[in-house]
Parts: structure tokens; sequence; C-alpha cells
């Protein structure tokens, strides 16, 4: 048996427990044993990519059997210990107070979005009824897992929160560990690739999404000059080769291009009235990036800069109790390279111990999702009160 955390509370509280075992038996075997009897509306399950997929498929479908699952494989997992890796982590929701209600989309490179919208309306539908035995006071969220290799990311974002109207959606992108080969969703007791899910997420409980980063523009600025938008590769960054003049801009001309490098200086663009990041994937032979996000040519962007990370977050989950009032959970989707530039900064053990306080559980992603934007660099997620 590999070591297993479980936690369980009463009055409805979430359950939430994970496992680091690798054999997939026994891994599903912890969760349905931290589960026990308690009724649950639904789960949410974050893995590594290392577990063989059909083996955990069917531990599920043998030890937690009609029980509405979604989940996807990660970049890393955040459990109760805070930042985790090699196992995986779920989070149960109550009957008692809770209603989940989920739609799959697959085949994203033939994604129609009229299709798109129809569906997510009549989800939306659907999870309204489903909701009305637990009261008249009832709250909901969107809960959003997408390919983090799609690059449909932000046409399904768009789509499906303009579908979900007041309803406010957050969620992340699967990863597979930085290798960046395949990465899968789950649903209907299967892994699949190409795919995205949409659950709505009904409580009698306060719910409130949150999206942050942790830095502020800097003083440079390049524009893209050259770019493929449909492989999210530049080519040239004020019409210079676009590794060299990152580089450049950065102050760090002789350094390798790295994840440390890219979470370390990250590309920030100007939307909505605030600067949001735009992380780079990848340096590739011919000296052109590849993005996780859209980009295309003339977009303009700034080098970001790191505010202070442990103050910022402090402050951000004072704000979040505020909100809901004593927290159960936050559901947390992380950017892998906030991960990473952590470790590279040493804060990644403070950063993982407040996680742990904050009891903050989820998974580290490819990109976050949050309202009608795909979004790099955040922590994001849904706080949910008690």
């Amino acid at each position: 048996m590999g070591e297993n955390v479980a936690e369980v509370l009463t009055d409805s509280s979430l359950v939430v427990a994970s496992s680091h075992s690798g054999d997939p038996v026994a891994a599903i075997g912890e969760i349905a044993a931290a589960i026990g009897s308690l009724p649950l509306a639904g789960g949410l399950l974050f893995c590594s990519h290392r577990y063989a997929r059909e083996g955990l498929a069917a531990a599920i479908a043998d030890r937690l059997a009609g029980l509405p699952l979604i989940g996807c494989t990660s970049a890393g997992e955040l459990s109760e210990r805070g930042y985790d890796s090699d196992g995986l982590v779920f989070i149960g929701f109550p009957h008692d107070a809770f209603r989940m209600t989920q739609h799959c989309f697959d085949d994203l490179d033939c994604f129609d979005v009229e299709d798109g919208r129809r569906a997510v309306r009549a989800l939306t539908a659907n999870a309204r009824a489903a909701a009305r035995p637990l009261g008249e006071a009832i709250n909901h969220v969107a809960l959003f897992l997408v390919d983090g290799l799609s690059h449909r990311e932000e046409l399904l974002t768009m789509t499906v929160q303009e579908a979900l109207g007041d309803t406010l959606m957050v969620g992340g992108s699967s990863g597979d560990g930085m290798a960046f080969s395949e990465t899968w969703v789950f649903h209907d007791g299967a892994f699949r690739r190409d795919s995205a899910v949409v659950a709505i997420l009904s409580s009698t409980k306060p719910m409130h999404v949150f999206s942050a980063n942790h830095y502020r523009p800097g003083p440079e600025k390049m524009v893209i000059t050259a770019a493929d938008p449909i492989e999210r590769i530049v080519h040239e960054i004020n019409a210079m080769p676009a590794a060299d003049e990152y580089r450049r801009l950065a102050g760090r001309p002789g350094e390798e291009l790295d994840a440390a490098f890219f979470a370390a200086h990250p590309p920030m663009v100007r939307a909505g009235g605030g600067y949001h990041v735009r992380s780079i994937q990848s340096a590739n032979p011919d000296g052109s990036l590849t993005f996780y996000c859209a980009i295309d040519t003339g977009v303009v962007l700034t080098i970001g800069e790191p505010v202070d990370r442990l103050e910022g977050m402090n402050a951000l989950f004072s704000d979040l109790e505020r909100k809901v009032g004593a927290i159960d959970h936050i559901i947390g989707f992380d950017c892998v390279l906030n991960r990473i530039d952590a470790e590279s900064r040493q804060l990644s053990r403070e950063v993982s111990a407040l996680y742990a306080r904050r009891r903050l559980v989820g998974f580290n992603t490819y990109g976050e999702q949050f309202r009608g934007a795909h979004i790099n660099q955040t922590l994001s997620g849904l706080a949910i009160g008690r």
C-alpha cells in the first residue's frame, strides 16, 4: 500500500484524499476507503501521468462505480501536504450539500461553436433542475478541464462561458509532467485525448472563483513581428529572432532558455484593463518560441517582474475568507511554471506549507481558464465555504 492521506469532516465537508501507491488498484482502494459509505454527488480526480490509464480506469469502475467523476492527468498534484507528485488526489462532494452535472466535448479539432453553446445551455438547465432538492438558495459554478495540448482552449473557454451566462467558470489544462507528449481528461469512466469536460457544481455552500498571478509588468516592450498562430510559435520579436530578442530584453543574453527561465521572465499582455501572462512553453532549434496560449503577429508584450508571492497569496486567501467565510477547501489550478519558479527562488517549501495550511488541493496545470479567458502562470481556483 502507498502512503495516503484522507480527510473527512462532518457537516457536509468535502472528502479530500490522496495516494502515492503506484498500483492503480491499491491507489483507488485507498480513495474508496476514505469515502467509506458517505453518499457523494460527484468527485474530481487529478493524477500523475505515470499511472497506467487503462488500469486506473478499471480500478475506478470497480471501486467507484456509479460515482460521477471527472479529472485529468497533471504536471504535479496539490494534496493535503501542499506540493505533491507521482500520486493522485481525490476531491468528493457530499450529496446532502452538492449536485454535479457534467458534459464532455470530444474531438476538439472539430469543435462547433453553435453546437457547443446548445450543449452548455442544456447542461445549465439540467444542473438547475438537479439542484432543486437542495433548497432555494443555491450557488452554481462551473469547473472546466481540457486537454492541455489541444490548442483549443481559447475557443472553448469563450464559448462555454458565454453559454453559461451568470454561472462563472474556472479550470485548468491537463499536463504530463512537462513531457509535452500526451495529456488526458477523464470522463464517463475513460481517459480521453482531444477532449474537454465542463461540470456545473451546485451547492448550498458559499462558493467563489478567483484568479491571481505573482508578477507585475516591467518596462521592456516587445512586439510580435512574425508568428504562426495555429501552432502558437513566435518566429520574430521586434523583427529579430524571437529567442535571442526575448533573452536580451530579459537582461540575460547568455543564459539557457528553459522552463525556469520562462517562469522567471514571463511575457505579459495588457487586456481587459489588466496584465496577463502569456507563458512560453519551449525554445526551438530554429530560434523560435512556442507558447502555451494563443499568440499572433502584432501583439505587444512586456516582460513580467516578480512581486512578493507569499505576501500576495496571504492577502488573496484572507480575501477569500472574507467572501465565503470559514473555508472548507480551495480547489486550485496552479500553473506548473509557478511551481518551477518557486523552486528556482527557493520558495517551494514555504509555498507548499501555505497551500497545506490554507486547505488548497488540486493540480499543476499547463494553463488555466477563468471566466471567458485562457490564461497562464496564475493560481486560479474555487473557494468553498463551510
